[in-house]
Protein backbone atom coordinates (compact mmCIF):
# COMPACT_ATOMS: atom_id res chain seq x y z
CA UNK A 1 0.00 0.00 0.00
CA UNK A 2 2.55 2.39 0.95
CA UNK A 3 3.67 2.19 -2.62
CA UNK A 4 0.53 4.34 -3.68
CA UNK A 5 1.77 7.32 -1.40
CA UNK A 6 3.47 9.05 -3.63
CA UNK A 7 0.66 9.18 -6.75
CA UNK A 8 -1.94 9.66 -3.90
CA UNK A 9 0.44 13.01 -2.25
CA UNK A 10 0.73 14.31 -6.27
CA UNK A 11 -3.11 14.21 -6.55
CA UNK A 12 -3.60 16.24 -3.77
CA UNK A 13 -0.85 18.72 -4.37
CA UNK A 14 -1.86 18.93 -7.95
CA UNK A 15 -5.03 19.51 -7.33
CA UNK A 16 -4.37 23.00 -5.05
CA UNK A 17 -6.16 25.64 -7.16
CA UNK A 18 -3.26 28.03 -7.47
CA UNK A 19 -5.56 30.80 -10.20
CA UNK A 20 -8.56 30.31 -8.10
CA UNK A 21 -6.59 32.04 -4.82
CA UNK A 22 -4.69 34.18 -6.36
CA UNK A 23 -7.82 35.58 -8.47
CA UNK A 24 -9.94 35.56 -4.89
CA UNK A 25 -7.15 37.53 -3.37
CA UNK A 26 -8.14 40.75 -6.11
CA UNK A 27 -11.75 39.81 -5.21
CA UNK A 28 -11.94 38.35 -8.47
CA UNK A 29 -13.91 35.18 -8.50
CA UNK A 30 -12.15 33.79 -11.98
CA UNK A 31 -14.43 31.14 -12.74
CA UNK A 32 -17.15 34.05 -13.67
CA UNK A 33 -14.74 35.60 -16.27
CA UNK A 34 -12.97 35.31 -19.26
CA UNK A 35 -13.00 31.27 -20.09
CA UNK A 36 -14.23 30.77 -16.79
CA UNK A 37 -10.88 28.69 -16.32
CA UNK A 38 -8.54 28.46 -13.45
CA UNK A 39 -5.54 27.88 -15.09
CA UNK A 40 -3.04 30.79 -16.00
CA UNK A 41 -3.98 32.07 -19.34
CA UNK A 42 -7.23 33.29 -18.18
CA UNK A 43 -5.49 34.21 -15.05
CA UNK A 44 -3.23 36.49 -17.01
CA UNK A 45 -5.73 37.90 -19.13
CA UNK A 46 -8.26 38.63 -16.37
CA UNK A 47 -6.38 39.50 -13.61
CA UNK A 48 -2.89 40.95 -14.51
CA UNK A 49 0.29 40.10 -16.77
CA UNK A 50 2.28 39.55 -12.94
CA UNK A 51 -0.41 37.15 -11.77
CA UNK A 52 -0.58 34.85 -14.66
CA UNK A 53 3.11 34.86 -14.35
CA UNK A 54 3.03 33.65 -11.24
CA UNK A 55 -0.13 31.14 -11.27
CA UNK A 56 1.85 29.62 -14.25
CA UNK A 57 5.20 29.21 -12.34
CA UNK A 58 2.97 27.38 -9.16
CA UNK A 59 0.90 25.11 -11.69
CA UNK A 60 4.61 24.29 -13.02
CA UNK A 61 6.02 23.56 -9.41
CA UNK A 62 2.79 21.11 -8.68
CA UNK A 63 3.86 18.94 -11.59
CA UNK A 64 7.71 18.66 -10.96
CA UNK A 65 7.87 18.51 -7.47
CA UNK A 66 5.32 15.24 -7.47
CA UNK A 67 7.39 13.74 -10.79
CA UNK A 68 10.17 14.44 -9.24
CA UNK A 69 9.55 12.31 -5.75
CA UNK A 70 8.16 10.17 -8.37
CA UNK A 71 11.62 9.85 -10.70
CA UNK A 72 13.28 9.30 -7.55
CA UNK A 73 11.40 6.81 -5.33
CA UNK A 74 10.93 4.07 -7.29
CA UNK A 75 14.18 2.49 -8.77
CA UNK A 76 14.98 -0.81 -10.52
CA UNK A 77 18.22 -2.85 -11.08
CA UNK A 78 20.08 -1.17 -13.97
CA UNK A 79 17.99 2.50 -13.44
CA UNK A 80 20.44 5.13 -14.44
CA UNK A 81 21.28 6.95 -11.25
CA UNK A 82 23.22 10.21 -12.76
CA UNK A 83 19.90 12.71 -12.27
CA UNK A 84 18.77 11.22 -9.40
CA UNK A 85 18.22 13.52 -5.84
CA UNK A 86 20.40 11.70 -3.33
CA UNK A 87 18.44 11.66 -0.01
CA UNK A 88 15.18 10.65 -1.81
CA UNK A 89 17.10 7.41 -3.89
CA UNK A 90 17.87 6.75 -0.22
CA UNK A 91 14.00 6.21 0.91
CA UNK A 92 12.93 4.71 -3.06
CA UNK A 93 11.30 1.45 -2.88
CA UNK A 94 13.63 -0.95 -4.81
CA UNK A 95 11.34 -2.83 -7.14
CA UNK A 96 14.34 -5.11 -8.60
CA UNK A 97 14.34 -6.08 -11.95
CA UNK A 98 10.67 -5.21 -12.18
CA UNK A 99 11.56 -2.37 -14.40
CA UNK A 100 8.00 -1.61 -15.68
CA UNK A 101 6.52 -1.47 -12.58
CA UNK A 102 8.81 1.04 -11.14
CA UNK A 103 8.95 3.06 -14.60
CA UNK A 104 4.96 2.71 -14.08
CA UNK A 105 4.77 4.17 -10.55
CA UNK A 106 6.78 6.87 -11.25
CA UNK A 107 5.32 8.47 -14.61
CA UNK A 108 1.54 7.84 -12.58
CA UNK A 109 2.98 9.70 -9.89
CA UNK A 110 3.40 12.68 -12.52
CA UNK A 111 0.40 12.01 -14.02
CA UNK A 112 -1.65 12.02 -10.69
CA UNK A 113 -0.31 15.34 -10.11
CA UNK A 114 -2.19 16.42 -13.66
CA UNK A 115 -5.06 15.16 -13.16
CA UNK A 116 -5.34 16.59 -9.67
CA UNK A 117 -5.27 20.13 -11.30
CA UNK A 118 -7.70 19.15 -14.42
CA UNK A 119 -10.35 17.88 -11.85
CA UNK A 120 -9.52 19.45 -8.72
CA UNK A 121 -11.93 18.26 -5.58
CA UNK A 122 -11.82 21.46 -4.51
CA UNK A 123 -13.61 23.49 -7.12
CA UNK A 124 -15.97 20.48 -7.95
CA UNK A 125 -13.57 18.59 -10.01
CA UNK A 126 -12.88 20.41 -12.13
CA UNK A 127 -9.95 23.09 -12.95
CA UNK A 128 -7.64 23.64 -15.71
CA UNK A 129 -6.36 22.13 -18.96
CA UNK A 130 -3.16 20.71 -17.64
CA UNK A 131 -0.37 22.80 -19.73
CA UNK A 132 1.66 24.40 -17.12
CA UNK A 133 1.10 21.59 -15.01
CA UNK A 134 2.43 18.97 -17.46
CA UNK A 135 5.05 20.97 -18.58
CA UNK A 136 6.51 20.75 -14.81
CA UNK A 137 6.06 17.07 -15.32
CA UNK A 138 7.72 16.79 -18.60
CA UNK A 139 10.79 18.77 -16.96
CA UNK A 140 11.34 15.83 -14.25
CA UNK A 141 10.71 13.39 -16.87
CA UNK A 142 12.46 14.77 -19.84
CA UNK A 143 13.91 18.23 -19.84
CA UNK A 144 15.41 18.57 -23.07
CA UNK A 145 11.66 17.15 -24.93
CA UNK A 146 10.50 20.31 -22.44
CA UNK A 147 12.80 22.28 -24.20
CA UNK A 148 11.91 21.16 -27.81
CA UNK A 149 8.44 21.50 -26.66
CA UNK A 150 8.27 25.17 -25.35
CA UNK A 151 10.34 25.57 -28.60
CA UNK A 152 6.98 24.46 -30.66
CA UNK A 153 4.53 26.35 -28.17
CA UNK A 154 6.33 29.63 -29.01
CA UNK A 155 6.78 29.60 -32.82
CA UNK A 156 3.54 28.46 -33.20
CA UNK A 157 2.12 31.35 -30.82
CA UNK A 158 4.66 33.71 -32.44
CA UNK A 159 3.08 32.59 -36.09
CA UNK A 160 -0.48 32.54 -35.11
CA UNK A 161 -1.13 34.64 -31.67
CA UNK A 162 -3.31 31.97 -30.00
CA UNK A 163 -2.16 30.32 -26.90
CA UNK A 164 -5.05 27.52 -27.26
CA UNK A 165 -3.31 26.67 -30.79
CA UNK A 166 0.20 26.82 -29.63
CA UNK A 167 -0.64 24.00 -26.64
CA UNK A 168 -2.67 21.98 -28.84
CA UNK A 169 0.31 21.83 -31.22
CA UNK A 170 3.02 21.18 -28.55
CA UNK A 171 0.48 18.52 -26.79
CA UNK A 172 0.03 16.75 -30.13
CA UNK A 173 3.96 16.70 -30.51
CA UNK A 174 4.89 15.32 -27.16
CA UNK A 175 4.43 11.03 -27.82
CA UNK A 176 6.51 11.29 -31.11
CA UNK A 177 9.31 13.64 -28.69
CA UNK A 178 8.96 10.45 -26.05
CA UNK A 179 9.91 7.75 -29.45
CA UNK A 180 12.11 10.11 -30.97
CA UNK A 181 14.09 10.35 -27.73
CA UNK A 182 14.11 6.92 -26.93
CA UNK A 183 15.39 5.86 -30.57
CA UNK A 184 18.47 9.00 -30.20
CA UNK A 185 19.40 7.54 -27.21
CA UNK A 186 19.50 3.88 -28.73
CA UNK A 187 16.80 2.81 -25.73
CA UNK A 188 14.44 1.39 -28.78
CA UNK A 189 17.09 -0.52 -30.32
CA UNK A 190 17.79 -2.47 -27.25
CA UNK A 191 14.18 -2.70 -25.75
CA UNK A 192 14.79 -0.86 -22.37
CA UNK A 193 12.87 2.04 -23.21
CA UNK A 194 10.30 3.85 -21.00
CA UNK A 195 7.20 2.46 -22.43
CA UNK A 196 4.94 4.18 -19.79
CA UNK A 197 6.27 7.33 -20.25
CA UNK A 198 5.18 6.71 -24.19
CA UNK A 199 1.41 5.75 -22.93
CA UNK A 200 1.74 8.98 -20.09
CA UNK A 201 2.49 10.61 -23.14
CA UNK A 202 -0.49 9.61 -25.65
CA UNK A 203 -2.63 9.82 -22.40
CA UNK A 204 -1.84 13.16 -21.78
CA UNK A 205 -1.73 14.63 -25.23
CA UNK A 206 -5.47 13.09 -25.69
CA UNK A 207 -6.25 15.02 -22.56
CA UNK A 208 -4.64 18.35 -23.44
CA UNK A 209 -6.75 17.95 -27.00
CA UNK A 210 -9.82 17.09 -25.40
CA UNK A 211 -9.77 19.82 -22.55
CA UNK A 212 -9.35 22.24 -25.60
CA UNK A 213 -12.56 21.37 -27.35
CA UNK A 214 -13.96 24.36 -26.82
CA UNK A 215 -11.17 26.42 -28.36
CA UNK A 216 -10.89 24.03 -31.07
CA UNK A 217 -14.60 24.84 -31.92
CA UNK A 218 -14.02 28.61 -31.13
CA UNK A 219 -10.86 28.46 -33.47
CA UNK A 220 -12.67 27.13 -36.35
CA UNK A 221 -15.92 29.62 -36.17
CA UNK A 222 -12.90 32.64 -35.61
CA UNK A 223 -14.01 33.68 -32.66
CA UNK A 224 -11.45 32.45 -30.20
CA UNK A 225 -9.33 35.28 -28.39
CA UNK A 226 -6.15 36.44 -30.34
CA UNK A 227 -3.67 38.04 -28.61
CA UNK A 228 -2.35 41.46 -29.95
CA UNK A 229 0.92 42.97 -29.82
CA UNK A 230 0.42 46.42 -28.49
CA UNK A 231 0.92 49.08 -30.84
CA UNK A 232 3.56 51.87 -29.71
CA UNK A 233 1.69 55.09 -29.92
CA UNK A 234 3.68 57.89 -32.32
CA UNK A 235 4.03 61.19 -30.52
CA UNK A 236 4.57 63.94 -32.70
CA UNK A 237 6.53 67.15 -31.03
CA UNK A 238 5.66 70.56 -32.82
CA UNK A 239 8.64 72.68 -33.34
CA UNK A 240 8.94 75.98 -31.95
Amino acid sequence: MSLWIPPITAFLLGSIPFGLIIAKSKGINIREHGSGNIGATNVFRIVGKKYGIICFILDFLKGLIPALLGYNLFKFTGADETMTIGFLREHAFDLGADQFKAQSFAVFTGLCAILGHNYSPWVNFKGGKGIATSAGVLAAFMPMGLVILIVIFFLTFKITRYVSLASIISSASLPLLVLFGSWKHGKLADGTWNKPLLIFAIFIAAMAIWKHRSNIKNLLNGSEYKFQPKKKSNTSQSEE
